[in-house]
């Protein structure tokens, strides 16, 4: 890629993400570190990255899960079947990101916004889904911990469906 396109792309991402009024830190010419704010994810933390022939994207959603592995896995496959511009994907030691790239050519505003919303949309949307499957233990282990002393629950309020004893029996 040419020089002129690469100075190009930069200037379409900054003036965009700087238009939606995003936090971001540009790391390299074509390369931004982008926050974005969810309700149930607070933030969600995507790259975006000029390559040769596509711009990627890229944004972390959970870790690897600590049980139920096969029906978190039939989630994420299920999603993907009815997602734009981003699907899941597995890192080698198991954690969850969302990744997808898009040409070059189709590179624009409405396009980076696309994709961003989309990023926030599936990471947020999931977000609570994803921990009861893989980290229901842990939660409930949390709850019981933050009740024996007086700690907020307030963080952990989307759970109690599964981690309040008293809503459980």
């Amino acid at each position: 890629m040419s020089a002129a396109k690469l100075a190009e792309l930069d200037l379409i991402i900054a003036a965009t993400l700087d238009e939606r009024e995003l936090a971001y830190e540009r790391t390299a010419p074509g390369a931004y570190f982008v926050t974005l704010p969810g309700v149930h994810k607070l933030a969600t933390s995507a790259w975006l990255v000029v390559g040769d022939h596509s711009l990627f994207v890229q944004a972390f959603v959970v870790r690897r899960p600590d049980e139920n592995q096969a029906a978190f896995a039939q989630y994420l496959l299920e999603k993907n079947t009815r997602m734009y511009g981003v699907h899941f994907c597995v890192d080698p030691v198991g954690d969850i990101y969302l990744v997808g790239r898009t040409p070059l050519a189709a590179v624009s505003p409405d396009e980076i916004d696309r994709l961003l919303g989309c990023v926030l949309t599936y990471a947020d949307e999931s977000f609570d889904a994803l921990l009861e499957l893989g980290f229901a233990t842990s939660i409930r282990r949390e709850w019981a911990w933050r009740v024996k002393r007086s700690e907020s629950l307030a963080n952990l309020a989307a759970f109690a469906k599964f981690a309040d004893p008293a809503k459980n029996s």
